[in-house]
């Protein structure tokens, strides 16, 4: 499957109370071609990932609405979508919406860790959509076992497509949902909740940061076209 044919078998899926970001469109907040700029933004970042021969995914739950949901990029709000495509050399992602733009708290505890590391990552979700509960686009609720189901195939075409050295399951419901794949998967703690000092220290064991380092909000992704050659993952 090419990244293309990925992104528009899952721009097909639709399931009662989930909003599918790559083919629906928030009539509050997006823009009016908001589906088709979140399915480019999507497929850039899986094809510069390819490029640079990425080889390791971190995979959440699913979708919240104050981030990937927005953007189209996982783990992602609007406020690191300028991160996103710096992570990767320097591709353009898109905005979808309007008005201010919207953080999300998640998203900024990952990207304060991502910019530490300044190793490219693939950014996924056990469920690759946002589930709500009925009648409420704006919540959040965790997707069911029926819902996983539907989309696990395109899980494991992205783990075929990247074919990774390491998965990080971000939160125990993660690596719950990841323990039935035959590739070794770390895990740390979510960073919601009060986790937020267990998720950037479990991170800072795998990639071999001594502990208490500083997180530099401000650093500029070392990412390009000789990532491969210089990379120096230190994973326990």
């Amino acid at each position: 499957m090419t990244p293309k044919q990925f992104v528009s078998a899952l721009a097909d899926v639709r399931l009662p109370s989930v909003f599918n970001p790559y083919a629906q469109r928030c009539p509050l907040h997006d823009c009016a071609d908001a589906p088709l700029k979140r399915r480019r933004n999507l497929q850039r970042f899986i094809e510069a990932a390819l490029d640079a021969s990425v080889d390791t995914i971190w995979i959440a739950r699913d979708l919240g609405y104050r981030g990937g949901r927005r953007t189209g990029v996982p783990l992602t709000d609007e406020v690191h979508l300028g991160h996103a495509g710096r992570l990767l050399g320097g591709i353009g992602l898109e905005r979808a919406t309007e008005g201010p733009l919207v953080a999300e708290r998640t998203a900024a505890v990952v990207w304060r860790a991502l910019v530490r590391i300044g190793q490219p990552v693939v950014l996924w979700n056990v469920f690759p959509l946002h589930p709500h509960e009925p009648e409420d686009p704006f919540s959040n609720r965790c997707h069911t076992q029926f819902e996983r189901d539907a989309t696990w195939p395109l899980l494991q075409a992205l783990v075929g497509m990247c074919q990774p050295k390491q998965i990080i399951a971000i939160g125990r419901d993660a690596q719950i949902a990841l323990g039935v794949l035959h590739i070794p998967v770390a895990a740390v703690r979510h960073p919601s909740y009060g986790g937020q000092g267990a998720f950037i220290a479990g991170l800072y064991k795998l990639y071999g940061i001594e502990d208490g380092a500083a997180i530099d909000d401000g650093a500029v992704l070392p990412i390009g076209e000789d990532y491969s050659a210089t990379r120096k993952l230190a994973f326990a």
